[in-house]
């Protein structure tokens, strides 16, 4: 079965959940078009990249709730043009049932899930394949296909069980796209080391609780792995594969007044690699400064993962700092910059992210990141050494 005739299969089944109910009590839509432009201020490192990047994209929202509020149903699609052309690609968000109780939820179909707490690298959040067309940061998810069971337990907190029936593959760049390695990836090249391929059955599993100042969130998941494992070969192209994996996790948020102390960190076991990864560190925040609702964060954060120069991120033994503006304004003004420094290399990333809403149903986004002194003992970085880009995107909602 391929993805086209598992969404149709999502779709039926969600269809029965949806129009078998006539007691349908609220339909909230909401249309979202944004331009995006991605200026890249160095000569391209590989032939055919441009400087330039132009995109537009769409996501229809829908959501309906009926029998007083304790099922819903939720569907969004997402489409991006871009002049890359496998930056020119679709994707379903979410489109999924929800049923709720007084101490359990059940949830059918594409959802987005999210676990973690640090601000630099979320190493636990792993149900969703990352959207690396999307986004340079992993920041964005693509739809997971998911069957999620959710208990609530007084006094000891809740735990979430998830059946995943089918793996998605992450997204590369095309010949004309930057972030791309030497040789282009067609993911539908990537194999996997399961007999099963993306039908393999992976289970995820999350115990998340919090008592006085502390939150805390254990998590399992097996399966196939959301990063592929990659390897080189006599021409230093590379060749990749999704690995069978167990990861085990932890986060960590303890809050004290003003100041946030975050933890995430996992061990994985694969056949190729076992390997335990951390992200250690606080936000500090200082309320009204002017006397007129800013606040103004200050954060830093110590990144390190076992597999070195093999880890996919590039943060084996990095420092994040930073800095997070919140105007709270009527705009909602906020703004974050800040820097990734590697102890080992001495290679640096420097970050901007800044949003503001006009007109009640426009959002404009900027964002900015510059490589500077990448070494070449980076094993991936290396790659996007000449990616530095700022980018501008205008989001309207309708």
């Amino acid at each position: 079965m391929n993805k086209s005739k598992l969404i149709i299969v999502f779709i039926f089944f969600s269809g029965i959940f949806l129009f078998a109910q006539k007691d349908i009590i609220d339909i909230s839509t909401e249309w979202e078009l944004s331009r995006e432009s991605r200026y890249f201020f160095d000569t391209p490192q590989f032939e055919n990249q441009l400087n330039y990047y132009p995109s537009f994209g769409i996501q229809p929202t829908y959501k309906f709730k009926w029998n007083e509020g304790y099922e819903n149903f939720i569907f969004s699609f997402y489409y991006n043009l871009d002049r890359d052309k496998n930056r020119t690609y679709y994707d379903l968000r979410e489109m999924y049932y929800q049923k709720a109780n007084n101490n359990w939820e059940l949830n059918i179909g594409f959802k987005k899930v999210f676990w973690g707490v640090t601000e630099s690298c979320h190493l636990v959040d792993i149900v969703n394949q990352t959207d690396a067309l999307k986004s340079f940061d992993g920041e964005e998810k693509l739809g997971q296909p998911m069957i999620q069971l959710s208990w609530f337990l007084s006094g000891i907190g809740s735990l979430d069980l998830f059946y995943l029936p089918y793996h998605r593959k992450r997204g590369f760049p095309g010949e004309k796209g930057r972030f791309r390695f030497n040789n282009v990836l067609d993911s539908d090249d990537i194999e996997y080391e399961s007999g099963r391929e993306e039908f393999n059955t992976d289970f995820a599993a999350r115990w998340k609780h919090y008592f006085g100042a502390f939150d805390i969130g254990l998590s399992y998941f097996t399966g196939n792995g959301r990063e592929p494992y990659f390897k080189f070969d006599e021409k230093n192209n590379i060749q990749a594969y999704y690995p069978l994996i167990d990861q085990y996790g932890i986060d960590l948020q303890i809050t004290a007044g003003a100041l946030l102390l975050k933890f995430e960190s996992i061990y994985r076991t694969a056949k190729e690699q076992q390997f335990f990864a951390m992200d250690a560190g606080f936000e500090f925040t200082f309320s009204n400064v002017d006397n007129n609702g800013l606040d103004i964060g200050v954060l830093a954060e110590y990144l390190y993962d076992e597999r070195g120069d093999w880890a996919l991120s590039g943060l084996q033994d990095d420092i994040f700092y930073g800095s997070r503006l919140a105007f709270n304004d009527s705009q909602d003004t906020s703004l974050i910059a800040g820097g990734i420094h590697d102890f080992e290399t001495s290679s640096n990333l420097f970050t901007l992210e800044a949003t503001r809403r006009f007109k009640n149903n426009m959002l404009v986004s900027l964002e900015g990141r510059i490589f500077s002194g990448v070494s070449d003992k980076e094993l991936f970085l290396l790659f996007f050494r000449q990616d530095s880009y700022f980018r501008i995107s205008v989001s309207k909602y309708y």
